[in-house]
């Protein structure tokens, strides 16, 4: 079992000052083995602050960093293989068929990625697109209301990777869980997942649901 961070799009100090309190009491170090980010981190700051989470910290440059962080990210977790873009590549943003032409080229499984604000995990042509929206809320041009603070924790189980959303809602986080399975057929005997190996207190969230905390 792994346990991967997905994070991004925080816009620190530029749109928002840092991330709600909530979410930081959740990140605490010892318990993520790893950190993928969509970038949009803005500042030194925030970085160290992710090394403190996890000091295996992956981040692809999205079109507001002024770093030398990589465009796109690959990672191995066998047999997932799991690619990281910021996003404002895809073109139209968020779209699913151009996303889809990206994974394959990047021949991943799993394909990451930000720009949006907004949370999506989906399967689609065969692969899982996970988008963990802004970990801050922070505000975006395309979007009357602000978003929702979000990010994902991604449970890797061989074939199996469980993803859970936390969303800060009216000031209480809530959490959900979407489960993918690779290539199904041929990994037919693996066990279904059902709850993560720790223990794991109730959610606020209003349907039963699942925290890895």
């Amino acid at each position: 079992m792994v346990l991967v961070l997905i994070i991004g799009d925080l816009h620190i100090p530029h749109r928002i000052h840092d991330l709600p309190a909530k979410f930081k009491k959740l990140l605490v170090p010892g318990k993520i083995q790893q950190i993928l980010c969509t970038g949009n981190v803005c500042d030194r700051e925030t970085y160290e602050y992710l090394r403190t989470v996890s000091p295996d910290v992956h981040i692809v440059r999205g079109d507001y960093d002024e770093s030398s962080f990589p465009l796109s990210v690959t990672v191995t977790h066998s047999p997932m293989r799991i690619g990281v873009i910021h996003g404002h590549q895809c073109i139209p943003t968020g779209d699913l068929d151009s996303l889809s032409s990206i994974a394959r080229q990047m021949d991943v499984d799993v394909l990451v990625s930000g720009h949006t604000h907004t949370f999506q995990a989906v399967e689609y042509d065969n692969r899982f697109f996970v988008n963990p929206g802004s970990a801050t809320g922070a505000w975006i041009g395309t979007l009357n209301a602000d978003p929702t603070p979000s990010f994902a924790l991604m449970d890797i189980q061989g074939p199996v990777v469980v993803t859970y959303v936390y969303q800060l809602v009216e000031g209480e986080v809530r959490v959900e869980k979407i489960e993918y399975r690779k290539d199904a057929d041929a990994f037919k005997e693996a066990p279904k997942s059902t709850v993560m190996p720790q223990s794991i207190p109730s959610s606020p969230a209003p349907q039963q649901s699942q925290s890895v905390w």
